[in-house]
């Protein structure tokens, strides 16, 4: 099988009314591909045709496409993928769009159907954008550019290349689709970019709070130091733009010694990484 990138194929989204799922459909709806919409919830389904778009029965939808997008939340996954997985066609792929259940085990799986996982990066803090809608657009999807990261469990290119077209779909604009495993995957989401990034991200903020209502700073001030400061530390230290001065090196290791366990890095491992995992899908633990 030969593919293009004028290759159309069959696409189901299941959860298209849900928050994801609206996303992915605004984008989908835009391509040639053929789109079958399936949404369980009266409010979803009520978003779905308020937006243009028909309304198809799951199993009939499964049953015949190429991929099927599982845009619903990690906690019904289980559930929704016990149902439906058994009704997809040979050789179809199971897309998740979180590596959390897929790395836990929760997914129902069969040998006549594909595995994959697809999650968006986002648009980058270093993008180079052009347009206000490319600077009003901070999560990606409607008109900044982003790279996207996806594991498949197969080696046929063929499988693989309608993944890819789906995801660049699903996440458009694209730059570039990453492929790592589904572990690798779930490493960095979500260790890398939620539990540090994101709380980091957190941090900050309770920071600005602090700065503002208990010292008594005025917070336009507060802000304006922060957020230039922050595109600063990040480009120093992710890119290495300009040195750190001898000054802030001093006050960053105080800021570490403070805040920062020795032992942090253990995030990364694998036993810690099921932890995480089994909090977030509301598991006793993870079965290995």
């Amino acid at each position: 099988m030969s593919t293009t990138a004028t290759d159309t194929y069959k696409i189901a989204v299941i959860g298209a009314g849900g928050k994801m799922g609206m996303r992915v459909s605004n984008n989908l709806v835009k391509t040639d591909h053929t789109v079958w919409y399936v949404e369980n919830s009266p409010a979803g389904q009520q978003r779905t045709l308020d937006a243009g778009r028909t309304l198809t029965d799951a199993a009939e939808a499964v049953a015949d496409a190429d991929i099927v997008v599982y845009a619903v939340p990690d906690l019904a996954l289980q559930s929704v993928t016990a149902q439906l997985v058994p009704l997809m066609k040979e050789g179809s792929i199971a897309l998740t769009l979180d590596p959390a259940a897929a790395y836990a085990g929760l997914l129902t799986d069969r040998a006549e159907v594909i595995r994959a996982v697809a999650h968006p990066c986002h648009p980058s803090i270093f993008l180079q954008r052009q347009t206000p809608e490319e600077w009003a657009d901070t999560f990606g999807g409607i008109a900044a550019p982003q790279d996207a990261i996806a594991a498949i469990e197969s080696d046929d290119p063929a499988k693989k290349a309608i993944l890819d077209a789906t995801v660049r779909a699903i996440y458009a604009p694209v730059i570039d689709v990453h492929y790592v495993t589904i572990k690798q995957l779930a490493q960095l989401e979500p260790t890398l970019v939620e539990t540090i990034a994101c709380m980091i991200g957190a941090l900050l903020n309770e920071s600005l709070h602090e700065a503002v209502h208990t010292m008594g700073v005025p917070e336009a001030a507060a802000r304006s130091i922060l957020y230039g400061h922050t595109q600063v530390a990040l480009a120093n230290g992710l890119r290495g733009d300009n040195p750190f001065s001898d000054a802030c090196l001093i006050a960053m290791d105080y800021g570490r010694e403070s805040i920062i366990k020795d032992d942090w890095k253990k995030i990364f491992q694998d036993d810690e990484l099921d932890k995480n995992l089994s909090r977030m899908l509301h598991l006793d633990h993870i079965e290995r």
